[in-house]
């Protein structure tokens, strides 16, 4: 079946990649579905395939020193996961779990490895993502030191939306749907005060919440609350 770079963000790995690299990688691996609540990954396990997911999206969390689990990202259809122990060796350094019904390839490392060093663009093209998931995270810990919650909140929808967001008519439909407690847990803040941030949003009209999505209806009035530049 034939892909073209408009089925993924696009600024996912196969969003970005020219479509001969894209169609390489979508011939690597084996297809393989998941269902919501089924790991993909595991945190600590010493195996080293990388997932290229299709569709769906999946959440990112990390055990942290008292035991507690810590919600560190998400991904959507586009992105791989665990290409960092394909890179190193290194033991996984998260969980990845499905949020829903999701596609994806599993790769082996060394079929990754040789389609990078014949595309050395799309070995360019991964290695950016992975630097800008390095600044997300130093954006993150910024954040939590710098800005109060409802400010921090405003951020993460921005990123998303710019990540994952498809334009529509009246704004922009995030491309995943996070709960509550998801939210609280990406931006440090406590479920109570992620909850009256978007009621907040939604009163001002803002933010429109859907059936199933959330649609950004006021992106400079957004951008402006998250106290980001136009161009962020």
């Amino acid at each position: 079946m034939p892909y073209s770079s408009a089925e993924w963000p696009a600024r996912s790995l196969l969003g970005v990649v020219s479509p001969e690299a894209r169609r390489e990688l979508l011939g690597l691996g084996v297809p393989t579905r998941f269902e919501a609540g089924e790991v993909l990954l595991s945190e600590g396990a010493r195996d080293r395939h990388v997932l290229l997911l299709l569709s769906g999206f999946a959440k990112v969390t990390a055990r942290v020193e008292n035991g507690e689990e810590s919600l560190l990202a998400v991904r959507v259809g586009g992105d791989t996961v665990g290409e960092m122990a394909a890179m190193d060796g290194a033991p996984r350094s998260a969980t990845v779990t499905a949020c829903g019904p999701l596609t994806a390839r599993v790769v082996q490392p060394g079929a990754l490895h040789a389609l990078l060093a014949r595309r050395p663009e799309a070995h360019l093209v991964l290695t950016g993502i992975i630097a800008d998931r390095l600044r997300w995270a130093n954006r993150r810990r910024l954040d939590f030191r710098g800005y109060p919650a409802k400010v921090r909140l405003a951020r993460l929808l921005v990123e998303l939306a710019t990540l994952y967001g498809r334009p529509v008519e009246d704004g922009v439909v995030l491309g995943c749907r996070l709960t509550q407690p998801e939210l609280a847990a990406l931006t440090g803040a406590a479920e109570t005060t992620v909850h009256k941030g978007l009621r907040d949003l939604r009163r001002d009209g803002v933010l429109e919440t859907r059936y199933g999505s959330a649609v950004i209806r006021d992106m400079p009035r957004l951008t402006e609350l998250g106290d980001l530049s136009p161009d962020s």
